[in-house]
């Protein structure tokens, strides 16, 4: 006989266990009586030991019976949980979202895990910052779900789409002597020392921050790399020197900097989502759902 107790076995057992009787049992669970007879020995049987004490009048549980039925109850229960949680997360209503971003898109990234979170309370996000090149590095791996990514170079295996564009601006020191009007030309700051991240961050991102000086012929050389925009608007308001940035980390610039819009025409930044390609997967669907809601991304990047 096989020796394993099957989910019949409890729901059989608790029938019984409740009812104290065969035939109001076996109506319940809609079986004939003598196959709940047999269900229930072979339990016994399983067990080693009587969990029911029968006469021709009665039906009791033993005291191997009484402490058996809140653990087969729990048991049942325990299942069910389960089941319903495994459900809930391949409805991607429940699980872990490991989301990777750059720090510069840290409101938008906000705003849309607003309205994930509302969509669906009982999934839990993890969050992971680094340069654009970490956040695809990571989703590569399968150690990132999603992505927010800056001005990235495409790849074969990411998808890539765009969430927000903005304009770059100047950013330069008060006491800049460009720092009194509202603009200045890209060409004067060619002598100033220029403060941004490093190439490694993010190639596509790089030459796309660049390009306002290389476009007005400045051969451009990083005097300080830095590893986050705060960091490096406060070195500029420091006086170390001046910086292209894009408009959103602007616009809470510590004393001592000044944002100047720059005359050549504007180059555009652009802010993108990035997922595995082929990763239809209903917690990653659920995420890209609430970034194109009307409500998220209110405070994007302009």
């Amino acid at each position: 006989m096989d020796r394993r107790i099957e989910l019949r076995h409890l729901r059989y057992f608790l029938a019984l266990a409740e009812e104290l009787h065969f035939g109001r049992a076996s109506g319940r669970l809609h079986i004939a009586q003598p196959a709940l007879s047999q269900q229930i020995r072979q339990l016994e049987t399983i067990v080693g030991v009587e969990l029911f004490r029968r006469t021709s009048r009665s039906v009791r549980l033993t005291e191997a019976g009484a402490a058996f039925q809140p653990r087969a109850r729990s048991l049942l229960d325990t299942l069910a949980a389960d089941l319903d949680e495994a459900g809930r997360v391949g409805r991607g209503e429940a699980g872990r979202l490991d989301v990777a971003f750059i720090t510069s898109a840290t409101t938008i990234v906000g705003e849309y895990l607003g309205e994930f979170s509302r969509r669906r309370p009982e999934v839990q996000v993890k969050l992971h910052d680094g340069f654009t090149t970490d956040v695809l590095a990571a989703l590569e791996r399968g150690t990132a779900d999603v992505g927010i990514v800056r001005d990235a170079e495409r790849r074969d295996d990411i998808d890539l789409s765009l969430l927000a564009s903005e304009r770059f601006v100047a950013v330069v020191p008060a006491d800049h002597p460009a720092a009194e009007g509202e603009r200045v030309a890209a060409r004067a700051l060619a002598a100033d020392p220029l403060i941004l991240f490093p190439r490694s961050a993010g190639p596509e991102a790089f030459e796309t921050n660049t390009r306002p000086l290389r476009n007005a012929g400045i051969d451009v050389q990083v005097a300080q790399e830095c590893s986050n925009w705060h960091t490096i608007v406060t070195f500029v308001a420091a006086g170390l020197g001046v910086s292209i940035a894009p408009y959103s980390v602007t616009t809470l610039l510590p004393p001592g900097a000044r944002r100047l819009e720059l005359d050549e025409p504007p180059t555009v930044s652009q802010i993108l989502m990035a997922t595995r390609r082929g990763d239809d997967r209903p917690l990653v669907r659920a995420f890209i759902a609430a970034s194109a809601s009307p409500s998220a991304g209110t405070s994007a990047a302009r």
